[in-house]
C-alpha cells in the first residue's frame, strides 16, 4: 500500500496553512499507540478516515475483510495472541451491529479491542430521520456491550479520545472499547481558535491489595495441607509467578478454557478440569488467580471448610458468586509476586504431593479415554504444531474435547471464546492471530456449521496471504445439537442437520488450499504440508456422531 506523508501543518497539496483533520489526528494517535495494522471495511461515513489512513506518515497496513464480524474477530484474535490492544474500523449502524458478537466475546475474554466507527452527519444524530445507517442510539448500544464508549465531537478531541480509549481498554481488567465520529467531523480541520484544551487523561489507577490482606493470604497458604491453584485468562501474563507459587506450595494448578498455557501441561503440577474436580473436593485452601471461578463455584460448589482466596483486578467480579475469604484486588502478576515475597523461602510442612497428583492425573486420563476419535485427532495436531504454535478452540467436537485433553505449553497459544461460546469465530480469530504473530503456525478446529458463519473470510486470507490452517470436522450437522436431540428428546431431530458444499472444492474456488484427512496420520501429513505454504489451508475431516464430553465440561456438584 502506498502512503503519502502528512503533518500537522501540511496537507497532500503542500499547503502549509491547512490544519490536519480529525481523521488525520486520530490516525496519528493510533500510530503513536503502535497500531500498525487495522482490520477494516470501508463505508461512506468513514471515507475521510480511510483517506487519512492512505496518507499516513508511517506505514499502516489495512486488512479489509468481507464482513464486519470478520474484521472484529480478526482484531480479537490479534489481541488475544499478543495481549496487546488491536483496532478495527467499520461503518455505523448495521456495520457496528455486525461486530457485536465479537465485542461481547472480547469482553468475556478480557481482550483490549478498539472499535472505531463512523456516524451519520452530526446535526442529524438522534433526529430519527432515517438517514443511511442510522441507529436509534448507536453510542448507547456500544456502551452496553463494551467497557467504555465515546464520541469525537471536535477535531481537538481526537487524540485525547484515542488516549482514553486505550487507557480504558488496557488498564485494570482489559476489554473492548468503542469510538464513533460523525462523517462531517472526520473531515473537519483543526482550528487554532477552536481548541478546547487537553482533557485530564491520567488513566485508571491500578488497584492494589492491602498489605494486611496479602499477609492473611500468605498465612492461609502457609498453613494449608492441600492447597489448590485455579488460573484464568487474567493470569496469562503471570505464568512465571504462578508456577513459582505452585512449586513452593506443592499445589496443583487447574486451567480451564482461558487459563490454558499459564502452566505447561507437562509440568507435574498441571491439572485439567477433570483431575481438578477431584483436587477441589479435597482442597482446604483454593487461590483463584485471574479467574471468575465460574465452573468451580457453580458446578463444584463450596462448603464452609474450604477457604477461598481470590486475586482479581476488577472489583465488580470479586464477589460475583460469593465473597471470598480473602480478596486481593490487583494485577495477577503483581499480587502473586507479593504473596511469593511474603512466603519467602518457607518450605511446606505437608509432605510432597507428587505421587498424589500423578495418581489423580492418571485417573482423569482414564476417565476421558473414551472420547475417540477426538483425542487421537487432537494428538495428531499437537504432534505437528510447534510448541509456540497457536491453537484456536472453536465450538466443535474437537474443540470441546481440547479443553480437557489438548496439551498447551506456553501462554497465549490456546485461544478460546470463553463463556460466550461464540460459534463461527474460529477462522477469523485464527487469521487475526496469524497477522499479529506471523512467525507462528496457527491452526483452528471448526465444525461444518460454525465454519460457514465466516467462510467468506477465506477470500480475505487468500488476498492478504494469511496462512492459517483450519481442521474442519464435517458431520453434516450442528453435531452437538443433533446428539442432544437424539439422546434427550427420543430422536426428535429438528433444525440441526445441514446441507453442505464440497468443502475441499469450495476452498480451492476461493484460491485457498483444500484437502481431506480421514485418519490422524493423514491429518498430521496435511498439517505438515499446510505449514509450508503462504496460503490458507482447509483440511476436511469427515465424521460421524462422536461421544459426548459434557459430563466433564458441566460437572455435577461435588460438595
Amino acid at each position: 500500500m502506498d502512503n503519502h506523508k502528512i503533518s500537522e501543518t501540511h496537507n497532500s497539496q503542500g499547503d502549509k496553512n491547512i490544519q490536519p483533520t480529525t481523521a488525520d489526528l486520530l490516525t496519528k494517535q493510533l500510530l503513536e499507540k503502535d497500531i500498525r495494522t487495522i482490520f477494516a471495511l470501508p463505508g461512506v461515513q468513514n471515507d475521510h478516515l480511510f483517506d487519512a489512513f492512505y496518507r499516513a506518515e508511517s506505514p499502516l497496513k489495512i486488512i479489509h475483510t468481507r464482513h464486519e464480524q470478520g474484521a472484529a474477530y480478526m482484531a480479537l484474535g490479534a489481541s488475544m495472541a499478543t495481549g496487546e490492544a488491536s483496532a478495527f474500523v467499520v461503518a455505523p449502524g448495521p456495520g457496528v451491529l455486525n461486530t457485536t458478537a465479537a465485542l461481547c466475546t472480547a469482553d468475556a475474554c478480557n481482550a483490549p479491542v478498539i472499535c472505531i466507527t463512523g456516524q451519520i452527519p452530526s446535526s442529524l444524530i438522534g433526529k430519527g430521520y432515517g438517514i443511511l445507517h442510522e441507529l436509534p442510539d448507536q453510542l448507547g448500544t456500544m456502551q452496553s456491550i463494551t467497557r467504555w464508549a465515546s464520541r469525537i465531537d471536535r477535531p481537538d478531541e481526537a487524540e485525547i479520545s484515542v488516549d482514553e480509549a486505550f487507557d480504558n481498554a488496557t488498564q485494570g481488567r482489559p476489554g473492548p472499547v468503542a469510538l464513533e465520529c460523525a462523517m462531517d467531523i472526520w473531515s473537519k480541520r483543526l482550528d487554532e481558535d477552536d481548541v478546547s484544551g487537553q482533557k485530564d487523561c491520567t488513566g485508571i489507577e491500578q488497584p492494589m491489595a492491602a498489605e494486611q490482606l496479602a499477609n492473611a493470604a500468605a498465612g492461609l497458604l502457609r498453613a494449608a495441607k492441600r492447597p489448590l491453584i485455579i488460573v484464568g485468562g487474567g493470569a496469562q501474563h503471570a505464568s512465571k509467578e504462578v508456577i513459582e507459587l505452585a512449586e513452593l506450595l506443592s499445589a496443583p494448578v487447574v486451567a480451564h478454557r482461558m487459563g490454558h498455557g499459564i502452566i505447561d501441561t507437562r509440568h507435574p503440577l498441571a491439572a485439567n478440569i477433570v483431575s481438578g474436580a477431584d483436587h477441589w473436593a479435597n482442597a482446604d485452601v483454593v487461590i483463584g488467580i485471574g479467574t471468575r471461578l465460574q465452573l468451580q463455584q457453580m458446578g463444584w460448589g463450596i462448603d464452609d471448610d474450604l477457604k477461598v482466596i481470590r486475586i482479581e483486578i476488577d472489583p465488580e467480579e470479586m464477589n460475583r458468586f460469593r465473597a471470598p475469604d480473602i480478596g486481593l484486588l490487583g494485577d495477577a502478576q503483581l499480587e502473586t509476586a507479593r504473596i511469593l515475597k511474603l512466603l519467602g523461602s518457607d518450605k511446606k510442612t505437608s509432605p510432597d504431593r507428587a505421587e498424589e497428583i500423578a495418581n489423580v492425573r492418571e485417573k482423569a486420563e482414564q476417565q476421558v479415554s473414551f472420547l475417540e476419535p477426538q483425542i487421537s485427532f487432537l494428538n495428531a495436531i499437537r504432534e505437528v504444531l510447534p510448541e509456540t504454535g497457536i491453537f484456536v478452540d472453536e465450538l466443535t467436537q474437537l474443540g470441546y474435547v481440547s479443553r480437557l485433553t489438548f496439551p498447551v505449553y506456553h501462554p497465549r497459544t490456546y485461544l478460546s471464546p470463553g463463556y460466550q461460546g461464540t460459534l463461527g469465530w474460529g477462522l477469523p480469530v485464527a487469521m487475526g492471530a496469524k497477522v499479529a504473530c506471523p512467525e507462528k503456525p496457527v491452526v483452528a478446529v471448526s465444525g461444518d456449521g460454525g465454519f460457514m458463519f465466516n467462510v467468506q473470510e477465506l477470500a480475505t486470507a487468500v488476498q492478504h496471504k494469511i496462512s492459517v490452517a483450519v481442521v474442519l470436522v464435517d458431520d453434516g450437522a450442528f453435531g452437538n445439537v443433533r446428539r442432544t436431540q437424539e439422546e434427550d428428546f427420543s430422536g426428535r431431530v429438528i433444525a440441526s442437520e445441514l446441507q453442505n458444499p464440497d468443502f475441499v472444492a469450495l476452498a480451492k474456488e476461493f484460491g485457498a488450499r483444500g484437502t481431506k484427512a480421514t485418519t490422524p496420520d493423514e491429518l498430521k501429513q496435511a498439517l505438515t504440508e499446510a505449514f509450508k505454504h503462504e496460503l490458507p489451508t482447509v483440511i476436511v475431516v469427515p465424521a460421524q456422531s462422536m461421544p459426548s464430553p459434557w459430563e466433564f465440561l458441566r460437572p455435577k456438584k461435588r460438595r
